[in-house]
């Protein structure tokens, strides 16, 4: 019976640990957290988006760094409908909403935090809560260093990212894998807020919109990257919000300036429409004030940057606002365009990407190529795809198809 030593009881620990243990092995599971699962718990707004109701090749082309085809014989092993499969099977109904995402119907993250730890436990797999502080190859095995010295016959490290460090994602694996002589790719943040030029957002901080579509725009290529249509939130540093956070993973070699949102607050009526709209709004408040005539039609922290962007005297009567500027207003509203400074730091984003170099990882079961015994899985692995429950699938795969492979081997 092998000794395996899992590090790290998030998502992709709990899953490696698990399973291992159902295949016959003698698991120990590392966490520095009192409790396992800490930022799973959080994710998706506390409801988690437990995975995306689609196929093996539909995850792949969601995944948008390292080499996503690493990915084929991990989901091949635990594809998206085994991972609804187990939940439910674990006393977790699930439900479907837009675009495919899986949640719990409880609409809560711990549940499925404590579905994992459960499976666990009834595996047999022993918890330690105790800081790993070094892994280290002894012979035939390992020495892990976590208030002492454990030997152990095989290891997997699932330690997470370097995103939400007050969770207990530090980076620990990746110190781990370059003390031990393996590669890490440059660590950056994805499913990240941004940081605008402008101070409009600042102005707007707290609010939210429903239903605004967006465009982002490279300026050195000229060429659209990305268009979404959502929910977004301004920010004292710029914007964020379910929208904005997908976009983010698609603005690589991030310069300051050279990205630019383009929202369009009113993407469900065309021109004609809209200025009917305007029209009758401006007859239902002929006597107002330019300023406090739209008040039927935007929030009103958005009123005073669209005043100010469209170029109308705020104090107009809006009875004497003209034609030309009624496009004027139109074209804000339509064409609302924030510069990107810069991403936020990596300690917000929800997603690391870089990681552990996959050109060392064998894809089949995990394990290092460098060092017989050692495994990786999750998001310390340079892999990260967009929001949707592709990230969570990775997790799940690539933890189950570590600890089958460690445990077997």
């Amino acid at each position: 019976m092998p000794q395996i030593a899992v590090i790290g009881g998030g998502a992709a620990g709990l899953m490696a640990a698990g399973h291992a243990a159902a295949c016959g092995a003698a698991v120990t599971l590392y966490e520095k957290n009192p409790f396992c699962g800490k930022k799973l718990r959080i994710t998706g707004k506390g409801r988690c988006n437990v995975c995306n109701d689609c196929d093996v090749n539909t995850v792949i082309e969601h995944v948008q760094s390292g080499n996503p085809r690493f990915l084929y014989a991990a989901l091949n092993a635990f594809p998206p409908a085994d991972v609804k499969a187990f939940f439910e099977e674990n006393g977790v109904p699930l439900k479907t909403e837009r675009g495919n995402r899986v949640f719990p119907v409880s609409d809560k993250a711990a549940d499925i935090a404590e579905a994992l730890r459960r499976y666990a436990v009834d595996a047999g797999v022993h918890f330690v809560h105790a800081a790993v502080r070094a892994v280290r190859p002894e012979g035939d095995g390992f020495f892990v260093e976590a208030n002492g010295m454990h030997r152990h016959d095989r290891v997997i490290i699932a330690t997470g990212g370097a995103s939400y460090p007050l969770t207990g994602s530090t980076g620990d694996g990746f110190r781990f894998a370059k003390e031990l002589g393996l590669s890490v790719t440059a660590l950056r943040p994805s499913l990240v807020p941004l940081e605008t030029e402008e101070s409009d957002a600042a102005e707007m901080q707290g609010l939210s919109l429903k239903n605004t579509a967006l465009t982002v725009t490279d300026r050195e290529s000229g060429k659209v990257v990305y268009t979404d249509f959502g929910e977004m939130l301004f920010t004292h540093y710029g914007v964020s919000g379910p929208m904005i956070l997908s976009a983010s993973a698609h603005l690589r070699d991030m310069q300051r300036g050279r990205y630019v949102l383009h929202l369009n607050f009113k993407p469900a009526l065309d021109d004609e429409t809209l200025d009917a709209r305007l029209l009758a709004d401006f007859h239902k408040y002929a006597n107002r004030d330019f300023a406090n005539a739209l008040s039927d039609l935007l929030p009103q922290k958005l009123i005073p940057v669209v005043v100010r962007r469209s170029g109308i005297d705020p104090q107009k009567k809006v009875n004497g606002v003209t034609r030309s500027e009624r496009q004027a207003l139109t074209a804000v509203l339509r064409d609302f365009t924030l510069t990107v400074k810069r991403a936020r730091p990596l300690a917000e984003a929800i997603v690391t990407a870089g990681g552990v170099d996959l050109a060392e990882v064998s894809p089949k079961t995990m394990e290092s190529r460098k060092i017989p015994g050692l495994y990786f899985c999750g998001e310390v692995l340079d892999l990260d795809a967009y929001t949707g429950g592709f990230n969570l699938q990775i997790a799940f795969s690539t933890g189950y198809l570590a600890g089958e492979s460690a445990a077997w081997s």
